[in-house]
């Protein structure tokens, strides 16, 4: 997610930067094209601060063309209009006519509901310490102040390929500024890294547009490390 403090609200068409798609790294990590009248939900994301942690942390590095790097494309893409697009359907990542998201079995969200909730609503729901019935613009502001370096994603390895695609995943960033728990009590963070690490089963068309996805961890590994003691 490109962080919320970056965001500029005075900015809301346009592509992105090359600083944003990693260029300026050596690396095309998300080739996202909004279409002509996207609007972006919050301005322009910009993501040369996530990129700049995800390039120095990162533990796997796929070769391109290969189908490791195919999907982490699709998925980075795919957050780019999850999180920064508000109007379904603007996006191009999902088929929204029958698009659905699942988090360890339970009850399936369609894209309106994603997109209304937002992505980490969606994905950690109700926990002893996080709700998510805060708004999509509060959530995503959490997690800026929780990771201000980054929150980064990478693909570790996939098991097979479209149009089943199962792979396994790596969420990152270090704990260095604030989370906010669900009482509304502060925690500072520690600069330790938390890592989360968790599985995917995304159903993807001939077009490779996502039909479904099937994610599988714990949220309780996400939150619990930003509490502090």
């Amino acid at each position: 997610m490109a962080l919320a403090h970056e965001l500029d609200k005075s900015v809301q068409t346009g592509s992105l930067s090359d600083e944003s798609k990693g260029l300026t790294y050596g690396e095309l990590i998300r080739d996202y094209e909004p279409l002509p009248d996207t609007k972006w939900r919050f301005g322009k994301p910009n993501y040369t601060r996530v990129n700049k942690f995800y390039f120095e942390n990162r533990v796997m590095k796929h070769k391109e063309g290969s189908l490791e790097a195919v999907v982490s494309n699709l998925v980075k893409n795919w957050e780019v209009e999850s999180h920064h697009i508000a109007n379904p359907h603007q996006w191009k990542t999902m088929d929204v006519s029958k698009f659905q998201a699942a988090v360890n079995g339970g009850c399936p969200c369609n894209a309106q509901l994603m997109a209304d909730v937002g992505p980490y609503n969606m994905l950690i729901g109700e926990t002893a310490d996080y709700t998510g019935k805060v708004s999509f613009e509060d959530s995503n502001k959490n997690f800026s102040s929780t990771f201000p370096e980054g929150f980064a994603w990478e693909v570790l390895e996939v098991y097979s390929g479209p149009p089943t695609v199962t792979f396994k995943w790596r969420h990152f960033g270090k704990m260095s500024g604030t989370f906010t728990d669900k009482t509304g009590k502060e925690h500072k963070g520690n600069g330790e890294m938390l890592n989360l690490i968790g599985m995917c089963i995304a159903k993807v068309n001939e077009e490779l547009k996502i039909e479904s996805l099937d994610i599988y961890y714990s949220p309780n590994d996400m939150i619990k490390p930003l509490l502090s003691k």
